[in-house]
Parts: structure tokens; sequence; C-alpha cells
């Protein structure tokens, strides 16, 4: 292709959109999830297994693959794509979220951050232009701007100063990126959950002008309903011709929420971290795949997927697996959860094609109840997998 990534809107519901990103590694449809691939592996999935699925895109990360295996070891070796086996579009986190939340031991000013490692200690630098450097090293499709993600909560004081710091390190990002064809950097909008703080940063991303937009510092412990009042504010004042991205979101419920207020792209370590703790999301809600109930039961995890999990194995192997502590049973159910959120998005894309968002969105959420009550939440994320 000619010329930087780009996005092609093509239908809308209501604020709902669909749509294809271009890429130099081909076209994504949207709205669409991302697998997080956070040290260049889907965890417990070969790249096969996470083509099967259905997903087209995964993410990276700068932080993790900076410090091991390293950024110009990648690049000697190919790049990203090829290393990993991953012939799709990739985007890449720029390590701000990690710099921030996984490091003890860090110094914020206004260049950048030094840190210490959280696997050994040892020190290192991050700028806008550093991380950049990495991003493009990795051959990242999609590079993102190296920000200071909000911490929450915070007031509004600490959140201008936070986000005016990111605005100032956006400018020097899109000054070091180097523009080819098929690959793009995007903007994060930050501002924390003050709506003229968040003005403030769509209009100062949109004045510099970047590739995509995306939506940062959310889903951190406001709560679902704050978020979207964030999104509804937020997302009013970015461009309409470009992809937008809600970073770390979420939960399928999540997702219904966002695509309805015009959200293109997300990522989130649910999936793979559920199915590495016994949990599995199906159309008939979430189950608890360690729970005694599943020990005597032949049918399959979700009657309605067609992963291997559900047409190959039953609820009880899967059971047993999991209270074994084997190792495929946080692989099948991987494969499951990941098979599920794609299934997902391809009936969110063809509801908003068909012009029946929210009759469709609806009927998901219906199904959801048929199983009785959610198994638990989800635990946190650890620090190896904590991505945005």
């Amino acid at each position: 292709m000619n010329g930087p990534l780009s996005f092609t809107l093509e239908t809308t519901d209501g604020a709902a959109r669909a749509g294809r990103l271009h890429t130099a590694h081909g076209e994504v449809e949207t709205p669409v999830f991302m697998p997080v691939g956070t040290a260049g592996t889907v965890k417990a999935m070969t790249a096969d297994a996470v083509r099967a699925t259905g997903a087209r895109m995964v993410l990276g990360n700068t932080y993790h693959l900076m410090l091991r295996p390293g950024a110009e070891r990648v690049g000697r070796l190919g790049g990203l794509h090829r290393m990993m086996d991953w012939h799709g579009p990739i985007l890449t986190d720029s390590g701000g979220f990690q710099v921030m939340s996984l490091s003890a031991l860090r110094k914020l000013d206004p260049d950048g951050v030094t840190f210490q490692s959280h696997l050994d200690g040892s020190k290192h630098r991050l700028t806008p232009e550093r991380s950049i450097t990495i991003q493009h090293l990795l051959d990242a499709d999609v590079t993102m701007c190296f920000d200071e993600c909000t911490p929450f909560p915070a007031t509004e004081a600490q959140a201008a100063d936070s986000m005016r710091l990111s605005m100032r390190w956006a400018a020097r990002s899109r000054a070091a990126f180097t523009p080819r064809d098929g690959y793009g950097l995007f903007g994060i909008v930050q501002g924390g959950v003050f709506d003229a703080l968040r003005r403030e940063s769509a209009s100062a991303l949109t004045a510099i002008g970047f590739e995509g937009y995306a939506i940062g510092g959310l889903a951190v412990g406001e709560g679902q309903a704050e978020m979207f009042r964030v999104l509804d504010v937020t997302l009013s004042h970015l461009p309409t011709d470009k992809p937008r991205y809600l970073m770390g979101v979420g939960t399928p419920a999540d997702i219904l929420g966002a695509v309805a207020r015009g959200v293109d792209m997300f990522d989130c370590v649910i999936p793979t971290r559920s199915g590495r703790t016994g949990r599995a999301y199906t159309s008939r809600g979430v189950l608890n795949m360690k729970n005694a109930r599943h020990a005597d039961d032949g049918g399959p995890i979700d009657p309605d997927c067609d992963c291997p999990a559900c047409t190959r194995h039953s609820r009880a192997y899967i059971h047993h697996l999991i209270r074994a502590e084997e190792m495929l049973g946080p692989m099948l159910l991987t494969w499951h959860n990941i098979r599920y959120y794609q299934t997902l998005m391809a009936r969110l894309r063809g509801a908003i094609r068909a012009g029946r968002y929210a009759e469709e969105a609806a009927a998901i959420t219906a199904g959801w109840a048929a199983e009785g009550p959610a198994a638990p939440p989800a635990e946190p994320p650890s620090a190896e997998e904590t991505v945005s």
C-alpha cells in the first residue's frame, strides 16, 4: 500500500461503527479485539492456534520486550512478526503504563522516566524517542505514543499535570516516528475522569495529527458506568475518519457498551488470563470450570462454540484438567475464550452492517443469564501480564 496506515469507515448504526483498518501486514475488520501477546506470544497459544480463533491482529509490549529479549535483538532477528510467526498486523503498547505501574523504583522527569526492571533490578530509561525507536525495531504496524497513564484516583490538578506531560510527549513521539507505508502512530487521550481535561487532551492530539486515537487511563478502577460516561465525552471530540482504540478493555459487557459508543479497537488480558485460572466466557455466561458441578457433565463448555475445547471435549474433561493442573486445561480454555471474543466481535460487526446493533446486543446480554449467576470476578493480572 502507498501511504501511512489508514482507516475506512464503512457503516454506522447509531454511534456504532464498522470499518477496515489498512496496514502494512493486511486489513483488519473493525470493531476488532486484539489478543494480548505481551512478551511476543499469546500465552498458552501457538500462532496457528491464535489464527484459528479468527484473530487478525495482536498486541505486543515495549516494556517487556525491551527487557527481554531486547528490542535490538528482535530487530536483528527480523522483527516481531518473523520472530513470533505472526504475519498479520501488530500493535505495540508504548511501555508507559508498565513503567508507571510495575516498577517500584522509578523517577519521572520532563524528559522521560528512569526505572528499575521488575525482573532483575537493572536500571533503564524510557523517553518518547526511545519508546518510538523500540517499537520501530519491533516492526509494529501500530506504534503508540509514550505517555504517562494517570493513576486512579487522582485529583483534577494531578490529572491535569499528567495529561499535559503526556501531550508534550505525544508531540515528541510524533516527531520521532518514521513514516512508512502501512504503518501508523496513535495518540492517547488522557485526563482521568475530568471532562474538561479529556476535551483538552483530544484537542491537543488532533492538532498534532495521528493515524489513530486511543483512549487511555480507563478500566483502572473507575467502574463501568463512569468509564462509559468518560467515553461519551471523549469520543465526541475525536475525528470520525480515524480509528478509536479503547486500551485495556475489557469484559464482553464493556465491549458491547463501548462499541455502541463508537469504539473500533480493543485489547485485554481477560480472555487469556481467565483461561489460565479456569474461567470460561460463553454465550450463556461465565463459567468457573473448577466448580464441582462440571465433574460429571458430558456436554460442551458452550454448545454454540466451534473451538476444539467445545467440539472435542466435555466440561467434565476440562474440569479434570484444570483441577489436575494439567497444562492442556489452560491451553484449551484460552483457545476457547479467544474464540468466544472473536465470535462476539464478528456478531457485532454483522449487526452494525445490518442496522440492528441494539437488538443484537440485547440478545447477547440476555443469553448470558442462561447459566445462572456469573462466576466470581477474574483475579487481578500479575506484573508479567499487565499490559494496558
